[in-house]
């Protein structure tokens, strides 16, 4: 298995140079040609477990790491680091099904892959002189998953940016309280978007030259990395064979998957599994009132220049979607010169157009609707009043769009219904208790602890515990000062 770049099929790599690298020299995303020639064996789910089906899929991908590094990577990925056995385990709602994603140490579904990627970069720096910085911003829950999942890693230090005032109180108190003597977090003064095109930037800036100098090389810790996206594949397989035990569905029955999304990473895992084999119907794309993508699902034309809006589900508060570029190559059949152009078009003019044959393609697999603020809230409160359950406001935005998708199609064009939950209801305790019970005074952690009373559902002992964690990262940079942050940071910490 081969990767090369979105953009361009010149130059190749093994994948572990490609984790390593996380982002190509010219911009694009780490995509392989090959990886589905052979279809998963359905049958084969019915005997297996989710750490066997996490090798199986990592190995398709991962070619040249072995058996045994890629065995232990998911034994120490997973054993004992999640609440549940089943890892992300599958839950009835109404007639539709939840895969719970949240059970990790971080209580966000970003943990899944981000438990695993350090360990597949320590394995690939093994041989090598050279030691790793990670770059990444974060719209909320990737930067505390990243940054637990890389404490103290030997010879991989992290940086991680995320936007000032741009995320819940809980998840800014779980990236700067955090521990670890090689991590490094900063507020940043503007949205994702601005954090998230400068970490692009810094990739292929003067500082990133200088540090390979001293032997440090820059990496990522986002989707675009295919050390975090493969692991994620893994959970929408593991969501059909618990629906196969379950006896809720035949081998061969196709399962919906409605997904909150704003990077379109944890959607475009659903595509990857899609083209294995995995019998999916439509994977429906959730977004909230930063509505980009189902604006260009549905008309073709993705244009980045319109109004930001800070929602109560700010993991998607974005309007530059990275992953999208994969999709845009495998549903082109790997048109890398379509792929640039459009690229260049993003970044110099803000917009750019699809065809009606590529807008086609895509269409067949992919549907969309999104969910403001109200939407989201009336989602929670119906969540808690007629299923007893207790939801985050990401999760309310993918539930309140697979209720609609289920209300304009045609019944015999329907399927079971999997709708991914992205995180604890805990990291947003505020807006949860709001849409349920109406507004109440008191900080997180007073809101946590009354919606505890009021539900009953246990708060993850990892949030309860950061009321007492003293705050260790304290600094507020302009997007102009993130490459010096990091250029400062890696010599220190590595």
């Amino acid at each position: 298995m081969r990767y090369h770049s979105t953009r361009s099929k010149e130059e190749l790599y093994d994948p572990k140079e490609a984790i390593l690298k996380g982002l190509c020299d010219d911009g694009g995303l780490f995509v392989a040609d090959d990886f589905d020639g052979e279809k998963l064996e359905l049958s084969e789910l019915l005997h297996t477990d989710y750490s066997e089906l996490a090798y199986k899929i990592m190995k398709r991908f991962l070619t040249d790491y072995t058996e045994e590094e890629l065995k232990s990577a998911v034994r120490e990925a997973y054993r004992g680091k999640f609440q549940s056995s089943l890892i992300t385990p599958l839950t009835e709602i109404g007639d539709d099904w939840l895969l719970e994603l949240y059970h990790g140490p971080t209580s966000a579904f970003k943990d899944v892959a981000l438990c695993m990627l350090p360990k597949l970069m320590s394995r690939a720096l093994k041989g090598r002189d050279e030691r790793l910085m990670i770059v990444t911003a974060t719209s909320g829950d990737t930067g505390k998953a990243a940054l637990e999942g890389f404490r103290d890693t030997e010879h991989i230090g992290i940086a991680v940016f995320f936007p000032d005032h741009g995320v819940s109180d809980i998840q800014y108190l779980q990236m700067v309280t955090q521990e670890g003597g090689n991590v490094a977090v900063a507020a940043v003064k503007g949205n994702f978007d601005d954090c998230q095109t400068e970490v692009k930037n810094i990739f292929s800036s003067d500082i990133a030259g200088e540090l390979k100098k001293e032997g440090i090389y820059l990496s990522s810790a986002n989707s675009i990395n295919i050390g975090r996206l493969v692991p994620q594949i893994v959970y929408y397989v593991d969501a059909y064979r618990q629906l196969l035990m379950k006896e809720e569905i035949s081998l061969g029955d196709k399962v919906d998957f409605c997904v909150p999304t704003g990077n379109f990473g944890d959607v475009l895992a659903g595509y990857l599994a899609m083209r294995l084999g995995l019998p999916v119907g439509k994977l429906i794309v959730a977004s909230n009132q930063n509505n980009i993508l189902t604006d260009f699902l549905s008309t073709g034309v993705y244009d980045r220049r319109r109004d930001f809006h800070k929602t109560m589900s700010p993991s998607m508060d974005i309007l530059v979607s990275s992953n999208l570029e994969r999709l845009l190559y495998y549903a082109s059949k790997g048109d890398c010169g379509l792929v640039a152009g459009l690229m260049d078009d993003l970044k110099e003019k803000g917009v750019y157009s699809i065809d009606k044959e590529l807008l086609d393609e895509i269409r067949k697999s992919f549907d969309c609707g999104y969910a403001d603020d109200a939407a989201a809230r009336a989602a929670i409160k119906e969540a808690y009043e007629e299923y007893d359950r207790v939801i985050d406001p990401h999760t309310a935005v993918a539930l309140s769009v697979a209720k609609e998708y289920k209300k304009r199609t045609d019944k015999e064009e329907r399927h079971p219904m999997v709708i991914l939950s992205t995180a604890s209801p805990y990291k947003f305790a505020a807006d949860v208790y709001a849409s349920i019970f109406g507004e109440a005074e008191g900080d997180g952690f007073e809101l946590m602890e009354l919606l505890r009373e009021k539900t009953g559902e246990p708060v993850p002992k990892a949030l309860s515990e950061l009321r007492n964690k003293k705050i260790l990262h304290d600094d507020v940079v302009e997007r102009s000062a993130m490459a010096g942050f990091v250029l400062d940071n890696a010599r220190r910490k590595l």
